[in-house]
């Protein structure tokens, strides 16, 4: 089966002079590829062998082309551009200087790469006559070699000898950061390289043109096969990956037309309405009981979309989900190679499959549309469906973190995008966060989807959250690529005291640029996964405990407004519509609950700790 995006070898034609272009340097070339791809932002950190990049996004953005935005950290930088990637649907930037600054991207790449978000990440280097000389932070092979170390969390990943070479190997970064299975492509170019005159008989490519997605394609056979299984199947149950943002509504046409059931994966939640009356809850980390009970039902047929069935979004790898009534579909041929045991693999791009699914399904006499939900029905399901529906009412101090997750889902705006850090804030958002749309019905079929959420690429949703490779601090960052890239909805960062303390500098990017972002950081004064870890494993308690810090105070010595939340009359008494309606972050410093233990068994489960 061919992939369902196509790349043709360079056509006649494709590559046009720059003959009639005013001199320009191999830095103005990529910068202009970046605009020719749409890119708006690109993310770094400045430096001396990273400077021909920056003069020339400096040039760019006085023309109104990409413009650079600077990072506190080369981490956040790489954060930011996921965060930018997921929201768009293209390109994510991310730029750093040679040493330590490359190697401080490595660990946002790795998470970008781990999650098949696709980044292009451009380091720098000393002048290459310079190499093997202990240049000042050298990182080629006769130094620390950041090549090297960039190999195994990259899709491709090569060192800019020649400005001869650079058309090329950016025309392939390019392609191979967002063909399937997407990810990171890494450049280190030597600064002699980067501001190297453009040679007048050096071909550029069309790259905007040559990197055009070809129509999708899908394995029709085995589409039918699949149509043929849901004919005969009682009440199917879908599950809903992270792959599946653009096709979110045909799915839920699906589930109608087969009378069946939908689950999500962890970080596939955002994708749906939380309160939809078909949906059986999240399975996989911080997920709902419900969930794992309709598995353990053994449907007669479980089609799983968008996903690679790694530790968290497998439940631990269940044989309740992983066995011979599962239908696995999927465009990267990787995720198909990690369910060995389905019935049938169904390759190509989602959103076509599903298409090609509806019109096969179709039948003369069109199943009645579900009855409008309201809003408190839906409301009263998903409590039913939540471990601790108690915890989402009643007044305390410390507040108790299912009763802020409860409030921000009930009281945020409805276009809001929560994000949420690895540990304990993802594990509570997943399972208590429900955003509540009092302007909510039927959409466009029977999605009931939030509003604001009409405009839907492969990574978009209203919940983030990393599973493959979960880096704290994250979110804080991301939630910052997010409002470059979507101004129009007002982002909430749910984090925890550990993040904060590792990335929390990163706010002062959102305040610089004006970002409605909300930090909320979930102060318990502990590194809370690892303190819980360790009771319910019945461990040593050792290094879980963090310093008493005022992060408000923070926030306002930095020109930031700040919140301590103490009880629940302090969570009530906020206006979340006038906090994510200014121009700029607002910090809430949260006393939360610390011996509430979060939804973390499948956790313990794999880690071989649970008792």
């Amino acid at each position: 089966m061919e992939s369902n995006t196509v790349f043709a070898p360079f056509p006649a034609g494709a590559f046009e002079s720059s003959r009639n272009v005013a001199a320009r340097d191999a830095a103005d070339l990529i910068v202009d590829a970046l605009a020719a791809l749409g890119v708006d932002y690109v993310f770094g950190v400045p430096g001396g062998a990273i400077e021909p990049l920056y003069n020339a996004l400096a040039r760019s953005g006085r023309r109104g082309g990409p413009q650079a935005i600077v990072a506190r950290n080369e981490q956040g930088a790489a954060y930011m551009a996921d965060g930018y990637a997921r929201e768009t649907g293209k390109l994510g930037v991310c730029i750093a200087t040679s040493g330590p600054g490359a190697t401080n991207l490595i660990t946002g790449v790795a998470c970008a790469y781990d999650n098949n978000v696709p980044l292009l990440v451009l380091t720098g280097q000393p002048p290459i006559k310079n190499f093997g000389k202990g240049a000042l932070q050298e990182s080629s092979c006769t130094g620390i070699n950041t090549m090297a170390m960039f190999r195994p969390c990259t899709r491709y990943n090569s060192l800019v000898s020649h400005a001869e070479q650079l058309p090329v190997k950016l025309f392939n970064a390019l392609m191979q950061a967002q063909r399937s299975p997407s990810g990171p492509s890494h450049l280190s170019i030597p600064v002699d390289i980067l501001r190297a005159p453009l040679s007048s008989d050096v071909e550029t490519p069309d790259f905007a043109g040559l990197l055009r997605r070809a129509p999708a394609l899908v394995d029709l056979p085995a589409v039918r096969q699949l149509a043929r299984l849901l004919f005969s199947a009682r009440q199917p149950v879908w599950l809903i990956g992270d792959g599946c943002g653009e096709a979110a509504g045909d799915l839920m046409q699906l589930v109608q037309r087969t009378d069946g059931s939908f689950i999500t994966t962890p970080d596939g939640k955002g994708f749906v309405n939380p309160r939809h009356p078909r949906f059986r809850g999240v399975f996989g980390f911080g997920g709902h009981a419900g969930a794992a009970e309709l598995l353990s039902s053994e449907p007669d047929l479980v089609i799983a979309l968008g996903t690679g069935f790694g530790e968290f979004n497998s439940g631990g790898w269940s044989t309740a989900l992983l066995n011979s009534r599962l239908v696995h579909v999927d465009d990267s041929d990787e995720n198909l190679m990690r369910s060995p045991m389905a019935r049938l693999h169904v390759r190509g791009h989602i959103k076509s499959v599903c298409e090609q699914l509806i019109a096969l399904l179709a039948s003369p006499q069109e199943a009645a549309l579900l009855p409008f939900l309201h809003p408190q029905v839906g409301r009263q399901a998903y409590e039913a469906m939540v471990d601790r529906p108690d915890a989402l009412h009643g007044d305390s101090a410390p507040v108790k973190p299912q009763r802020l997750l409860a409030a921000l889902g009930e009281r945020c705006p409805p276009q809001t995008r929560f994000v949420a850090d690895a540990g304990n804030s993802a594990a509570w958002a997943v399972h208590y966060l429900a955003p509540h749309d009092q302007r909510s019905g039927r959409m466009p079929g029977n999605a009931y989807l939030p509003a604001g959420q009409e405009r839907r690429v492969r990574h978009s949703s209203w919940l983030r959250v990393t599973m493959d490779f979960a880096p704290m601090g994250w979110a804080i960052g991301s939630a910052v690529g997010i409002a470059m890239a979507n101004r129009r909805c007002p982002v909430v960062c749910l984090t925890g005291d550990g993040s904060y303390l590792m990335n929390g500098q990163e706010i002062t990017v959102a305040a610089e640029l004006g970002l409605p972002v909300l930090y909320v950081v979930l102060n318990d004064g502990a590194l809370g996964m690892v303190k819980h870890g360790q009771r319910l494993a019945g461990a040593e308690p050792i290094g879980f405990q963090l310093p008493k810090v005022d992060f408000a105070a923070m926030a306002e010595a930095m020109g930031i407004p700040g919140v301590v939340v103490r009880s629940t009359q302090d969570l009530d008494a906020l206006d979340f519509t006038a906090l994510l309606s200014r121009r700029g972050p607002t910090l809430l410093d949260v006393r939360i609950d610390g011996e509430e233990v979060p939804p973390m068994n499948l956790r313990m489960k794999t880690l071989g700790t649970a008792r």
